[in-house]
């Protein structure tokens, strides 16, 4: 390393007990960490995520596999629960089991007005468990125009809507789930707080 990359801080050359003097104290300046000026985005998506992290309460979008051991739902209910006790507003979507189905039930434990969720289609295209399920939810929002749409790709859109209500985002997932990945990847490009949970 070259002496025109180094920036001497400061000079220790004070005596010792021997006599010895101190050696200098030498720090690089290409290697400080900065952050450009051409990269101001960089600052503003830093300072979002700490404002949404700082806010006292929140819209969180829990999102996640259908397929889930018991154990896994329990705790998907339980954090829910909790979530809504601080006072934030969960959103999520319609599903007979899993992840969304546990989100449900933990939120109308704690409290059924903190509770959003966004149908891919309509009440009446769901399965008759998931509708059982959502006798008293408050806020439900039901989408008649994609009642054409496949499920797969109402799902996908669906997702999107509920990435874009929310401060938050909490997916659980495999590896292999691309529907959600791209839901993931989605939540990124909008600069959303997001929290992964993979279950493989």
């Amino acid at each position: 390393m070259t002496e025109e990359n180094m920036n001497e801080i400061t000079n220790l050359e004070q005596n010792s007990d021997n006599g010895e003097k101190q050696p200098s104290i030498m720090v690089p300046v290409g290697d400080l960490d900065s952050v450009s000026d051409s990269n101001p985005d960089a600052v503003d998506e830093l300072a979002m995520e700490l404002a949404t992290i700082q806010q006292s309460a929140k819209r969180i979008a829990i999102i996640g596999s259908r397929n889930l051991p018991i154990t896994h739902q329990q705790l998907i209910e339980t954090l829910t629960t909790a979530l809504i006790k601080q006072g934030n507003t969960i959103i999520t979507s319609g599903g007979s089991s899993g992840t969304n189905a546990a989100v449900i039930r933990g939120a109308m434990k704690a409290n059924p007005d903190k509770l959003k969720v966004i149908l891919p289609q309509t009440i009446g295209q769901q399965p008759s468990d998931v509708q059982d399920q959502l006798i008293g939810v408050p806020h439900i929002v039901e989408h008649a125009d994609r009642a054409m749409m496949t499920l797969a790709d109402a799902s996908r859109v669906c997702n999107r809507e509920i990435i874009d209500d929310c401060n938050q985002l909490i997916c659980f997932l495999s590896h292999t789930s691309k529907t959600l990945h791209k839901a993931v990847e989605y939540a990124e490009e909008g600069y959303k707080v997001i929290t992964v949970f993979y279950l493989d």
